[in-house]
């Protein structure tokens, strides 16, 4: 059998501008028309890096990477929206691509109307998408403002017609964005469960997320970018998971971070255990310490930092928010709290009540190794025992 998606090397550079200089208003070229703008050299920048991966008929791919690892770019190549700088990709099946809220719509047509545009472009004749108009209006939820034009719906709303008609016309590769972060829980369980139904029927699914739940439940392969290149294509989505996971570091520097509005950022964030060692990894009867070096010419009244433990799926743990007076901060996370598992932090700086100078996500990532718990003597079962040790008694 032959793969219905073939990537070759593919790169993507992108030319971005220098340093700024002043540009020349009209009354500048009048005073002095000799003078020329001198413009700003442009240096190349690799989104993709000699990409390379094939996918099989039926197969559902996660594709994951940190904030700037090409998700995004690879998904738009994919989907013939930017061409690749170099190398190629043989498509042996129909693509539907849902990326943004409203790509592939007209905002002055009906709902009506965009469903027989947007099958057109699929390349369905009216026949198919006569055969799939009522299932794309039920699941959408749209009905009584199918007739209405597509700039009086709602985000949700829009969201909701472009998935139902993507979903549908039966393509044979699906191609999802994490644009199920905009619906509601229900919809998005609408969203996961009729893609596992078009990855069960056959066809191929690629799946962009940061949420490592959803991949878990819903992928079989997983695709992990970083910084343009391809780090693992694995079979196993879990492996895949967990490599993602180890890009994040018990050291993060933030050296470069502090510019304009940046009045206060951190220089370092370190993770080390009770005796001063710089570790990633702790046993649950381990305290865990986070020191900030903060930096900052002027201290703004009512200055807070905040810190989020995320879960290994990216969902907040726990918080906990400290007023900022010196330059060195340090938090402590006491022993027997956190179950094992894989944790990250969220780290803002902010002055009450809506000032926001510094935020960082999923940085620092840490595991928890359980030595002795009931999770250990339990384990073959796979019980979910959440995140924390409870305090709690038994009458």
């Amino acid at each position: 059998m032959k793969p219905i998606l073939e990537v070759e090397h593919i790169t993507k550079e992108f030319l971005i501008g220098g340093e700024q200089e002043r540009y020349l208003a009209l009354r500048d070229v009048l005073s002095n028309p000799f003078k020329k703008l001198r413009q700003p050299p442009k240096q190349q920048f690799k989104a993709l890096d000699d990409v390379s991966f094939t996918v099989m008929p039926g197969d559902s791919v996660g594709i994951i990477g940190r904030n700037g690892a090409g998700k995004s770019t690879l998904l738009k190549i994919l989907s013939h929206i930017t061409p690749p700088s170099s190398g190629r990709i043989i498509c042996r099946g129909r693509t539907a691509s849902l990326l943004e809220v409203g790509t592939g719509f007209h905002q002055e047509l009906t709902g009506r109307e965009n469903i027989y545009m947007n099958g057109s472009i699929l390349g369905m004749r009216r026949a198919e998408i006569n055969k799939h108009f009522n299932a794309i209006v039920e699941f959408s939820g749209v009905e009584k403002f199918l007739d209405t034009p597509l700039k009086r719906y709602s985000s949700g709303m829009q969201l909701r017609l472009a998935f139902a008609v993507a979903a549908h016309l039966e393509p044979e590769i699906l191609i999802v964005d994490e644009v199920l972060a905009v619906g509601d829980s229900e919809f998005q369980k609408k969203c996961l469960g009729k893609m596992n139904e078009v990855s069960k029927s056959g066809r191929t699914v690629l799946f962009v997320s940061h949420h490592m739940g959803t991949i878990a439940q819903l992928c079989r392969k997983v695709l992990v970018l970083n910084k343009g290149r391809v780090l693992n294509y694995a079979n196993d989505a879990m492996a895949g998971i967990e490599q993602y996971l180890k890009l994040n570091k018990s050291i993060a520097s933030f050296e470069n971070e502090r510019t304009g509005k940046n009045m206060v950022s951190p220089q370092k964030i370190t993770l080390s255990n009770a005796g001063g060692e710089q570790v990633d990894e702790f046993t649950n009867k381990d305290e865990i310490v986070i020191d900030f070096d903060l930096e900052f010419t002027e201290l703004p009244a009512n200055t807070s930092l905040f810190v989020s433990v995320l879960n290994q799926y990216k969902m907040p743990v726990f918080s906990e928010e400290k007023g900022i007076t010196g330059s060195r901060m340090r938090l402590r996370i006491m022993p027997e709290f956190l179950v094992q598992g894989s944790y990250s932090l969220v780290v803002i700086i902010h002055q009450v009540p809506n000032e926001q100078y510094f935020k960082v996500e999923d940085v620092c990532q840490f595991n928890i190794i359980d030595t002795d718990s009931k999770m250990i003597i339990y384990n073959n079962y796979n019980y979910n025992y959440g995140n924390v040790f409870g305090k709690s008694s038994w009458e």
